[in-house]
């Protein structure tokens, strides 16, 4: 009878390149799976919708999902920011803001005639056209006082 000059293992089979394959899967495996759903976890919104029920993505319209990205763009966030201002600020203090603004952060110059318009709306349905038209002046050209006209148009 002859003896095997190899090493075996418990169940009489070597370790090859399976066994290698499988203990690095066995290694690995749980970790990229905990890495992946710890990122998802990561991007879910914890917090609940002002009715008190979570969203699905089906309960969510494309169009909504553009809306919303247009919404937190920079330039509607000063927008309704300086609107917001002329609750208790006059027009001329807000225009001043917008200036500030737009020369604190030079990308919101192309938007800054729109802002100026939608300010000059604004300010007509608060103050009334003529009052309004008062604090006209050029920041973003002409735009506050255009929008001063179309709110009364």
């Amino acid at each position: 009878m002859k003896h095997s000059t190899t090493p075996q293992t418990r169940r009489g089979h070597r370790g090859g390149p399976a066994r290698r394959i499988g203990r690095t899967l066995a290694l690995v495996l749980p970790v990229v799976l905990v890495l992946s759903g710890t990122l998802a976890v990561t991007r879910v919104s914890w917090t609940r919708s002002p009715s008190g029920s979570a969203l699905t993505a089906s309960d969510v319209s494309p169009a909504e999902v553009s809306a919303k990205t247009v919404s937190d763009a920079p330039q509607d966030v000063l927008r309704d920011r300086l609107i917001g201002e002329l609750q208790n600020e006059n027009p001329g203090v807000v225009l001043t803001h917008l200036q500030q603004a737009v020369n604190g952060r030079p990308s919101l110059a192309r938007h800054c005639s729109s802002i100026a318009h939608a300010l000059g709306q604004a300010a007509e349905r608060i103050y009334g056209a003529t009052r309004a038209q008062s604090y006209a002046r050029p920041v973003c050209d002409t735009a506050f006082a255009s929008g001063v006209l179309a709110a009364h148009s």
